[in-house]
């Protein structure tokens, strides 16, 4: 191997920056200190920084890409920290994520649009972009398709709407449903009475009900019909009011499926329609009803359309570059 240059050793330092952040609470240096630095090494793992902290201040060491990476981390945990007044190794990892992805990423934009799953129940905010765009669709229009792949948080945030309108009883009950005809088995041939035949097929739904209120009150609401569970074809015929409708995974629609579940909104009704259309089990002669509807009712006014994409996907970072990487290679 060849010795170092001592000139390349002298440019590699002069090209290194130091900044020092204030952390300006007591409570706040807890936080970065708390479990031996973990915070202060997970942002040192992901940016290449060498971090020290003494007493109310980082010291932040390393070049200027990653000084201001570094940077916008810890203001951004601080400021989520100081809204919700508590944070944990999840927040931070995805705090760090997207400010790799965007410098500029101000996650305080995305705290000032949250609902709450009643009263003192779970606050929901948006983890990106696409997902603040998602909550205003969903406020602002009575019927909102959400299409995106895997991962993007559309059937999670349907549901935390869906729940916090019947909390604060601006409807009377939540309807879920989805098509369930699936690799040539249709719903008749599968065992068991018509809820035990669908619930296999909505689990993300129920995933999504069980991490925003307890079990025991999910069931009090299905015993009272305030949350209501039925495959799509039981929607035929019904005009549903006063409801809060979502149709899951409707990619796998047909044009005349998703017709019909449109056309059985009733009044003070909210709707939204979620899908992938990347992923769709019908067969190659059978066209989706989502991709149908999304280009036959794109300028229909009171509709929305919430576009989400990987930079939208909140699930292990693997996840985003996978679906990324897919994107890219296209039907190879």
């Amino acid at each position: 191997m060849e010795d170092s240059d001592p000139s390349d050793l002298q440019n590699d330092l002069s090209s290194q920056l130091e900044e020092k952040i204030e952390l300006p609470e007591r409570d706040i240096q807890e936080l970065f200190y708390a479990n031996s630095d973990k915070i202060l090494h997970k942002i040192e793992e992901n940016t290449g920084l060498y971090i020290a902290g003494r007493e109310s201040y980082l010291t932040l060491r390393g070049n200027e890409r990653n000084v201001l990476e570094g940077k916008k981390v810890i203001e951004n945990i601080i400021s989520l920290f100081q809204d919700r007044k508590k944070i944990d190794y999840k927040d931070v990892s995805f705090i760090i994520n997207r400010v790799k992805n965007n410098i500029n990423f101000n996650i305080s934009k995305l705290q000032e649009k949250q609902i709450s799953i009643g009263p003192n129940g779970k606050i929901i905010t948006p983890k990106s972009t696409g997902q603040a765009q998602y909550f205003e669709a969903i406020k602002s229009s009575d019927l909102t398709f959400a299409i995106g792949p895997a991962g993007t948080g559309k059937t999670y945030l349907a549901m935390a709407f869906a729940l916090h309108y019947l909390l604060d009883e601006n409807i009377s009950r939540i309807i879920l449903t989805r098509p369930v005809v699936e690799a040539g088995e249709s719903l008749g041939y599968l065992p068991g009475d018509v809820e035990q035949k669908v619930n296999p097929y909505l689990r993300p739904l129920y995933d999504a009900i069980y991490d925003m209120i307890p079990y025991t009150m999910f069931q009090k609401f299905v015993e009272k019909g305030a949350i209501e569970v039925a495959p799509l074809a039981y929607m035929r015929g019904r005009t549903l009011h006063d409801s809060f409708i979502i149709l899951d995974e409707a990619q796998n629609t047909t044009r005349g499926q998703i017709l019909m579940f449109l056309t059985r909104i009733g009044f003070n009704s909210k709707t939204i329609v979620t899908g992938d259309v990347t992923q769709i089990d019908l067969p190659k002669t059978t066209r989706s009803g989502l991709i149908i509807a999304s280009k036959v009712l794109e300028r229909i006014n009171g509709i929305s359309f919430a576009y989400l994409g990987p930079k939208d996907v909140v699930r292990h970072p693997l996840v985003e570059r996978i679906i990324m990487a897919f994107e890219k290679k296209g039907g190879e």
